[in-house]
């Protein structure tokens, strides 16, 4: 295995859980939620929701674990964000995958038509 797969290997590895994280149908809309209004308690994510504050807390754990949300407490609440570059970080990284396969499908086009 040559040095570049294995630094992909490890570079995609580092994304698996991220793309876990994103799977969710739920975490998606609480993504969504942060990114129409920011600093989002608990609460107002819940009433958007038939889910309890519970639920909500736990999808919110494992959004903040893979570093796509922080949250910043105020007084007796947590006030909940999407981290800057968190998604303009994976962005480049799925631009990047996808030229690589663009060239790799561009020269097998060439190699089949010739």
């Amino acid at each position: 295995m040559s040095a570049e797969h294995t630094e992909a290997r490890r570079r995609w590895a580092d994304f698996a859980p991220l793309f876990a994280a994103l799977s969710d149908e739920t975490r998606l809309g609480l993504m969504d939620a942060l990114a129409a209004t920011p600093r989002r308690s608990i609460s107002s994510l819940a009433d958007q929701t038939d889910l309890t504050r519970q639920a909500i807390t736990k999808h919110l754990r494992v959004l903040e674990g893979v570093g796509l949300i922080e949250a910043q407490r105020v007084g007796r609440e947590s006030l909940y964000a999407i981290r800057p570059g968190a998604i303009e970080d994976l962005g480049r990284d799925l631009a990047a995958l996808s030229e690589r396969w663009d060239e790799r499908l561009a020269a097998l086009k060439r190699l089949v038509e010739d």
